[in-house]
């Protein structure tokens, strides 16, 4: 395999529109109805909100915009609730964004975009979701009761609209990834983050959140709670299909719903040399895509394939690589159709051992590529971000490290 190399654009951005991510943070992320089922969404993201703050010396009048992901919660524009409840003005506003479990990576596009189009100085974006603490839904039935259920529709009936596990058998079946691929990856996730978490790796990217009621009384959440120390490849080999009879998806090889928050600091290189952090990644460019919907975990290899080629790259070029785990059938499955060894990716694990928290789970992907880059330090190293969506979508950004003079 070729040596990864640095980004060579041929149009340049101006400074002043040219974005560049100086900051992320991220709380612990943690089982659905577990350490953090006490906190509701905007709960969650006002601490990391409040955090970057406090690490960047933005000053929160000089904030254009708050830019949020959120897939399952209960409307009412959570941005704007967690930016109120993390004390900025009130004249900052706030915009969420539903494009599913891309939505946290899909929002700091949104604000990248943004920047380039000298659409304003700083915007803080990111993703959370409480699935703990997400409504009740239900349709009106033609008597006017309610009819609950457990999903949204993502597309229409006439392309399937399979649920996440069926599709992932899909993915598995169509570009043939067995059972024991997928059971290796799990593992080798696991294995990672516990590593990883043992090392401090997370630490600095970790907003502590303090418990003031729930279960325990008054405590502090201080790290991620999903990766198995007892986990073997023979205890994964024990897991029965989960979502299709005598399938291979179980699990054991899928990820497990999560609450989280994550969120960064969007600015432009103009405006970056002014606040003076010491580095930051350069969005080169972000691309979403539509795929066939009973495919949809393919749907990151689709935007990422398009996204690279037009910037003149493959996945040889790429040091770093955060893929969000959903299931591990997809994951093998869209990074070598990017010609991307999948041992390559997430390397201090994924959502498989860390949970997926659906609109949070795009910006931790990004929280996690500056805290990889600023440990490995290589001036130029290019990175790709990437998830699929429900409905049959992916979105992927193209990020290059770099330390400021």
């Amino acid at each position: 395999m070729a040596e990864p190399r640095t980004a060579v654009l041929a149009e340049d951005l101006p400074e002043d529109r040219q974005p560049v991510i100086i900051a992320a943070r991220r709380t612990p992320v943690c089982r659905a109805n577990g350490a953090l089922a006490s906190l509701r969404a905007h709960e969650l993201l006002a601490p990391v909100l409040r955090s970057l703050l406090v690490e960047t010396g933005v000053p929160a009048d000089a904030v254009a915009d708050v830019v949020i992901g959120n897939a399952v919660g209960g409307g009412g524009n959570v941005a704007r609730l967690a930016a109120l409840e993390a004390g900025l003005p009130v004249g900052v506003p706030g915009l969420t964004v539903d494009r599913q479990c891309g939505s946290g990576l899909d929002a700091i596009a949104l604000a990248s975009r943004l920047v380039a189009a000298g659409g304003g100085a700083v915007y803080l974006a990111g993703g959370v979701e409480s699935v703990s603490t997400a409504p009740l839904r239900a349709h009106r039935n033609s008597a006017g009761e309610p009819e609950f259920f457990s999903r949204a529709q993502f597309v229409p009936a006439a392309f399937g609209d399979p649920d996440m596990g069926a599709a992932a058998e899909n993915v598995a079946e169509h570009f043939r990834v067995g059972r024991e691929r997928q059971d290796e990856l799990a593992l080798r996730s696991h294995q990672r983050a516990l590593a990883a978490a043992a090392s401090g790796t997370f630490d600095a990217e970790i907003v502590p959140l303090d418990m003031s009621s729930g279960p325990g009384g008054s405590h502090t959440v201080t790290a991620d709670d999903g990766p198995r120390r007892g986990l073997t490849a023979h205890v994964l080999a024990r897991f029965p299909p989960a979502f299709v009879s005598g399938g291979s998806v179980t699990a054991g090889n899928s990820c497990f719903d999560a609450d989280a928050a994550s969120a960064v600091v969007v600015t432009s290189m103009g405006r970056a040399r002014e606040l003076g952090p010491r580095d930051g990644l350069l969005v080169l460019g972000t691309d979403t895509a539509g795929v066939d919907p009973r495919l949809l975990g393919i749907g990151a290899a689709a935007a990422g394939e398009r996204l690279l080629a037009a910037h003149g790259m493959t996945g040889a070029d790429l040091g770093l690589v955060e893929f969000n785990e959903a299931f591990a059938s997809q994951t093998i499955a869209c990074l070598e159709r990017l010609g991307i060894d999948p041992a390559r990716a997430n390397v201090d694990g994924g959502a498989l051992a860390l949970g997926h928290a659906y609109g949070a789970s795009g910006a931790v992907l990004v929280t996690r590529v500056l805290a990889q880059a600023r440990r490995a330090g290589v001036q130029g190293q290019l990175a790709l971000a990437l998830i699929s969506s429900a409905g049959g979508m992916g979105t992927a950004a193209l990020l290059e490290y770099r330390r400021f003079p």
